[in-house]
């Protein structure tokens, strides 16, 4: 069942997919919006990160089994409208695309936010334009110019984060004093519990941060788009979601234990990054600014990806009839030109919010893709758990990438799922959201039943006369 999307080029290699997977992992989420889901829940956020994280793996082996099975640009989409019928695989692409579209629009905020720290009198409006034009006008390029900023934007964000948690435990075991000398007292790890005890808002609070963890995680199931780009994909895209654990560990776990243990977590606000507050409010300007550097460089990989995603979803539901034929079209490079105008023009949306309601804008946009994000990965869980009860026994036998502790983990998985909604509706603050999600699918429904049924009705009916 193995098939090459027509017109698209197989320019990933897996040390491309390696990263573009890290890109869409280590992003705003963790840089920027770690500092939210810190307040929320204190230093029991890291139980937070582990929990979610372990159900973000257990999706990602779901889409794993699927895309070394059938390795499309369409990905879930298209499995999807397989496995669940049309009017599913239209939602699932469309929301998919959405999500990457809110996703963009909070990573695009964040750099404006993140260029402030240099720059506070220029307004931040101005800075998210600059980076929709670039990044637009770079994903235009071959998927193998992708692929190679993506390599080195996720190059940079790995080896500036270690070197982080080399010098937070350097700070925690020998200290260091304003000017980088060693005359401070080494803070251990006693900040931990020291401001409240580990769960200082309880059970809720650490329950509330998971609308913001869960965001953090978002982006992650890009590995199953670059499946119809990939040069071996049944080879590479199992390192790459095999590798997701670690990830988690290291990039998340690890690097917000080593930041809370450092500093108080009461004083992690949310202006600008954590990470260069910390390292700033130490004393150590120098670690500071690298640091901005590197969450700037996140942010535009984030961009880039998201770009990247969204395009590719849009042009495998044009294949199918479920997107304008427009979206299909591809440029001499290989890429949908088509679908990257379209992500650039609504992500200028994202400049005049920031222009009009620049203080509240985070925290909207990410608690909306979070409700995306989540109803993304559900449907995915869903179509996984479809396409095994469609399989024979025999071919089941032969799956190359099967789940793991099927079908308890995947069940499991769908449950937690569904809490997070649960999450989303209970708490004042993300309510909102979860409205924006139930009229964003109402109105999905809506267009499927009135303008892509009866398109493919009448498509069929042609055929038929044809025939």
């Amino acid at each position: 069942m193995q098939s090459q999307t027509q017109g698209l080029k197989r320019g990933l290699s897996a040390r491309h997919i390696r990263f573009m997977a890290l890109g869409s992992a280590i992003g705003t989420g963790l840089f920027y919006g770690s500092a939210a889901a810190i307040q929320m829940a204190g230093p029991a956020v890291l139980l937070a990160y582990l929990i979610g994280g372990a159900a973000v793996f257990m999706v990602m082996r779901a889409l794993g089994e699927m895309a070394v099975r059938n390795p499309v640009s369409g990905s879930f989409g298209q499995y999807a409208t397989t496995y669940l019928g049309p009017m599913a695989g239209f939602i699932l692409g469309w929301t998919y695309a959405f999500e990457m579209i809110i996703v963009c629009l909070a990573d695009i905020t964040a750099f404006g936010i993140y260029m402030g720290f240099w720059f506070p009198e220029v307004s931040r409006w101005i800075w998210v334009l600059g980076i929709v034009l670039l990044i637009g006008g770079l994903n235009l390029c071959s998927v193998k110019v992708f692929g190679e900023m993506e390599f080195w934007l996720s190059l940079l964000k790995v080896a500036a984060i270690v070197a982080m948690i080399l010098a937070g435990f350097g700070i925690m075991l020998f200290g260091i004093g304003a000017a980088g000398s060693t005359d401070a007292a080494a803070t251990g790890i006693s900040n931990l519990w020291a401001h409240g005890g580990f769960l200082p808002n309880g059970v809720g609070g650490l329950i509330a941060s998971f609308a913001v963890v869960m965001f953090a995680f978002g982006g992650i199931e890009i590995i199953g788009i670059t499946a119809g780009e990939a040069k071996d994909p049944q080879r590479v895209i199992p390192k790459a979601i095999n590798a997701v654990p670690l990830r988690i560990l290291l990039f998340y776990v690890l690097t917000l234990f080593v930041l809370m243990a450092i500093y108080p977590w009461t004083q992690i606000g949310s202006q600008g990054s954590p990470f260069v507050q910390i390292f700033d409010s130490l004393g150590i300007s120098s670690a500071a600014t690298i640091l901005n550097i590197v969450v700037i460089s996140a942010a535009v990989s984030a961009i880039n990806s998201d770009i990247f995603g969204a395009g590719r979803m849009m042009f495998g539901l044009a294949q199918q009839g479920q997107a304008p034929k427009g979206f299909a079209k591809i440029s001499k490079h290989g890429v949908p030109w088509m679908t990257v105008l379209v992500m650039g023009a609504t992500l200028l949306g994202g400049v005049v919010l920031n222009y009009l309601i620049p203080e509240n804008i985070f925290l909207v946009i990410a608690s909306i893709a979070t409700f995306a994000t989540v109803w993304v990965w559900l449907m995915i869980l869903v179509t996984q758990v479809a396409m095994r009860r469609s399989m024979t026994r025999e071919e089941v036998a032969e799956l190359k990438f099967p789940v793991p502790f099927w079908p308890y983990a995947p069940i499991a998985a769908i449950a937690f799922m569904v809490f997070i909604f649960g999450v989303l509706g209970y708490f004042p603050e993300t309510q909102a959201a979860l409205m924006v999600g139930a009229v964003w699918i109402g109105l999905l429904v809506v267009a499927y039943l009135l303008w892509v049924k009866p398109l493919a009705g009448r498509a069929v009916k042609v055929a038929a006369e044809l025939s």
